[in-house]
């Protein structure tokens, strides 16, 4: 699947995006995989959404390979 970053996320992982082959997973299998490979997003967990294919996910959210999932941070506006 490719995931997208965005904001501060870029700085954490080093890069605006990236392809995760974890087969078909949950939102926590997703984290599973994101955490081992970008430590660093650990402390974003709680605050970040999750989005497959442009729309808000969900708690029972199945995420597969050929998906497009971006990490959302809080957004603030002024």
């Amino acid at each position: 699947m490719r995931v997208l970053f965005f904001a501060h996320l870029k700085d954490v992982t080093g890069c605006a995006h990236t392809e995760l082959d974890c087969g078909e997973v949950d939102a926590d299998g997703l984290w599973d995989a994101l955490l081992q490979r970008y430590p660093g997003l650990g402390p974003y967990r709680s605050t970040v959404r999750l989005a497959c294919n442009a729309r808000y996910a969900g708690p029972d959210t199945r995420f597969g390979p050929s998906d497009e999932v971006a990490l959302i941070p809080p957004v603030s506006g002024g």
